[in-house]
């Protein structure tokens, strides 16, 4: 019987992309992913990820990592939540896979309704096979089930990746590209001054922290406004009482 376990990379970050990892593996030798030591990707480092990772793809009947970029992101914004979203992406990585029963990490604040969701969302490419298959899903499914784990981790490091990339792309160091990251914010302010609050494409456009920047770079602009329309009467009041002087 095949099982695979399927999370996310890069859900809330307001750069770079959301990777979405699928591992598919015999359950006769699913022991192999404890034995390798897989965890919570959260939790290991970099390093040790990568070695990880190396060694899932290994010994997996089956992996799969779907990149959805922040322009995507912010297109299916429009007309999504971003839990449907998440169905979607968890939907495309299962066509790839098909295993027998699934563990997904819960991208719903009810695990249930996630399941029920990827379900119906499944069933629009594989009728048959979606009446079939098991699906579990729970929140952090990565600390209970290693094949979630397996999957949480390769979806990590290929984002870390792309993170990468993207740095020696542009040129720049941006972080992590997480919101609570202060490189990260310190990033977008100065770029957003910089440009006049346009944003390059690797920031996802519909994120709060965007539209708080733009905000802020709104109010010190006015500000600035003032400041200048202050100093400017505060001239033109001593050229007048330069006049009134010199008569």
């Amino acid at each position: 019987m095949m099982i695979a376990g399927i999370d996310e990379a890069g859900k809330g970050p307001v750069i770079g992309p959301m990777c979405i990892g699928g591992v598919k593996i015999d359950e006769s030798k699913a022991h192999i992913l404890k034995v390798l030591g897989v965890a919570d990707s959260k939790k290991l480092t970099p390093k040790k990820r990568e070695q990880l990772a190396a060694q899932i793809k290994k010994h997996a009947d089956g992996f799969f990592v779907l990149e959805i970029s922040p322009s995507q992101i912010d297109e299916l914004r429009k007309i999504m939540t971003m839990n449907e979203i998440m169905v979607v992406c968890f939907a495309k990585v299962l066509e790839q896979l098909k295993p027998d029963i699934v563990y997904a990490d819960a991208a719903d604040v009810k695990a249930e309704r996630f399941a029920e969701n990827l379900r119906r969302q499944y069933a629009k490419t594989s009728p048959d096979h979606a009446k079939k298959i098991e699906i579990v899903s729970m929140h952090q499914a990565d600390a209970t089930y290693p094949v979630v784990s397996a999957a949480s981790i390769i979806a990590k490091v290929r984002r870390d990746e792309l993170i990468e990339e993207l740095k020696k792309e542009w040129g720049m160091d941006f972080g992590s590209g997480y919101p609570s990251d202060q490189k990260t914010k310190d990033f977008l302010l100065k770029w957003g001054e910089e440009h006049h609050g346009e944003f390059p494409a690797i920031v996802r456009q519909s994120w709060k922290t965007v539209e708080n920047i733009r905000e802020e770079l709104n109010r010190r602009k006015e500000l600035n406004i003032k400041e200048e329309l202050n100093i400017k009467e505060e001239l033109n009041i001593k050229e007048e009482l330069d006049k009134a002087g010199k008569k």
